[in-house]
């Protein structure tokens, strides 16, 4: 069984130690395709808007899946 943290970890998507504003998700998103945190934040929220309570389930799993920035 693969693990997944580390295979996102290794694709650079990890969780920032700083710059966080609640889970840091939408932070390393943002790091990982070259965006500054604010706006990622708000492409994310407008992406996730087209299936209504999506973020709900989304944010989290990639909250738990995503590894935090040693």
């Amino acid at each position: 069984m693969p693990d997944i943290p580390a295979s996102l970890a290794r694709d650079g998507l990890v969780r920032p130690r700083y710059g966080r504003v609640l889970g840091g998700v939408c932070a390393g998103l943002g790091r990982r395709f070259g965006l500054d945190p604010w706006p990622a934040r708000l492409l994310f929220v407008l992406v996730l808007m087209l299936v209504p309570g999506s973020q709900l389930i989304v944010y989290p799993i990639l909250w738990i899946l995503m590894p935090s920035e040693d």
